[in-house]
């Protein structure tokens, strides 16, 4: 599961890139809560999602030639550097280089060998998100991808994850959890492309936020003017679970998950 104990690997941040991040704030913040605020000057406009005091996501403001409306998931690193050599290595791609943010940390954009994008975050100061597993918060990770063999090749070399798998009704379920780790850190799975309910038609990196209710946030997300990608719908041991996408095009899910037994 996901903690705010952030060990090598893990997931620590995530963040939306849309064209219109107050029309984005008003709809997480009628649909999760989140209430929007700039980092401060010299951000070039990115700032957080708070719950409370809790910043849950970032977020900023980009044209469609820069990035498309989406959210990422950056992951703690040791050493941006090394980490974005090593993708190289492993027939992945550099995006945007390391580079120092403010004195908080060092960051750098990927991409892996399928070309999805991700985000690599070397702590200082900023250790990453403060709230996880919890209503309104990231609960879970999955990547779409054309390749499971490869994909969980290219992540271990780069990040050192490891895998798992996990026997349900429709077959078996790919998971990764950090290196070292034991499998109750598990904190995403990987499912075929072509598997994917929404259809998609390239791989991506899907988060899901945990909330309440379902089927109260499918019909919110609605009335907030998004829209549904997959119903809500009940895995058994798991959770109810649904696929949206925001006004502008950003997809994302939500579940209502089951305590562990």
């Amino acid at each position: 599961m996901l903690t705010t104990r952030f060990v090598q690997g893990a997931p620590n941040w995530i963040d939306l890139a849309t064209p219109d991040i107050d029309g984005a704030a008003t709809f997480y913040g009628g649909l999760f809560g989140w209430r929007f605020a700039s980092a401060g000057p010299g951000t070039g406009g990115y700032g957080y999602f708070r719950l409370g005091d809790k910043r849950v996501a970032g977020g900023m403001q980009t044209t469609p030639e820069e990035w498309p409306p989406s959210w990422a998931v950056h992951f703690k690193s040791s050493d941006a550097d090394a980490t974005a050599r090593t993708a190289e290595e492993a027939h992945g791609s550099v995006v945007l280089r390391p580079a120092d943010l403010k004195g908080q940390g060092r960051t750098a954009v990927l991409a892996d060998r399928a070309g999805v994008p991700f985000g690599i975050w070397q702590p200082g100061p900023d250790k990453g998100l403060d709230l996880v597993q919890a209503p309104g918060a990231l609960f879970w990770l999955e990547l779409y991808t054309p390749d499971i063999a490869a994909a969980a090749g290219f992540y271990h070399k780069v990040l050192g994850w490891e895998t798992a798998s996990v026997t349900y009704p429709g077959g078996i379920y790919t998971c990764f959890n950090p290196a070292g780790q034991s499998e109750d850190t598990m904190f995403a799975g990987l499912v075929p492309l072509d598997e994917d309910p929404t259809k998609a038609d390239a791989p991506y990196w899907l988060v899901y936020i945990e909330v309440t209710d379902a089927d109260a946030a499918v019909a919110r997300a609605q009335e907030l003017g998004g829209s549904v990608l997959m119903p809500a719908t009940d895995l058994p041991d798991v959770g109810r679970i649904a696929v949206l996408a925001d006004p502008y095009g950003a997809r994302f899910a939500v579940i209502k998950s089951v305590p562990p037994a």
